[in-house]
């Protein structure tokens, strides 16, 4: 479960969320002193952070970086419901206080939210092939073993192994 994010961090995912693209440092510094007063070290130190907490993944640009979120805002704040509701000893009771808080357009977009999932619930699910160990088709055969650390890399790219 992700912790909360501290007051810069969450200003500083804001944008990279929002720009939704690869961003430096020095684009985020820009637009957080439009705000506040900051040091260019101080955005830096941020978002090296949140590379080493894994909220961003960056990519060499010369001597930079650019940093892309990893998960969406979105993601980030179903985690952070999740752990709230789960560490109730009355998860009933929780919820129902929780939906009394919500605004009209809130419990609007819960019943939406809802209605997809019931609905995604009640889909047929298509059977699933391993890509590595099933053919393709019917009478096709299936690609040779990998070994080694390309094997143990792609078991760990599939759920279930």
């Amino acid at each position: 479960m992700p912790r909360p994010l501290g007051e810069l961090e969450d200003a500083v995912m804001t944008r990279v969320w929002q720009w939704n693209r690869p961003v430096t440092v020095r684009e985020v510094l820009e637009d957080l002193q439009q705000e506040r007063s900051i040091a260019y070290t101080t955005v830096m130190t941020v978002m090296d952070n949140l590379h080493q907490k894994g909220w961003v993944r960056r990519e060499a640009e010369g001597r930079a970086y650019r940093y892309t979120a990893v998960s969406t805002r979105a993601a980030y704040s179903a985690a952070l419901m999740n752990e709230a509701w789960s560490t109730s000893d009355n998860a009933a009771a929780a919820l129902i206080a929780f939906f009394g808080m919500m605004s009209a357009e809130q419990r609007e977009a819960l019943r939406d939210a809802v209605r997809i999932v019931q609905q995604d619930d009640s889909a047929p699910e298509a059977p699933v092939q391993d890509p590595v160990r099933a053919p393709a088709e019917p009478g096709a055969q299936a690609p040779p073993a990998r070994g080694g650390e390309e094997e143990s890399a792609a078991r760990q790219e599939r759920p279930g192994r």
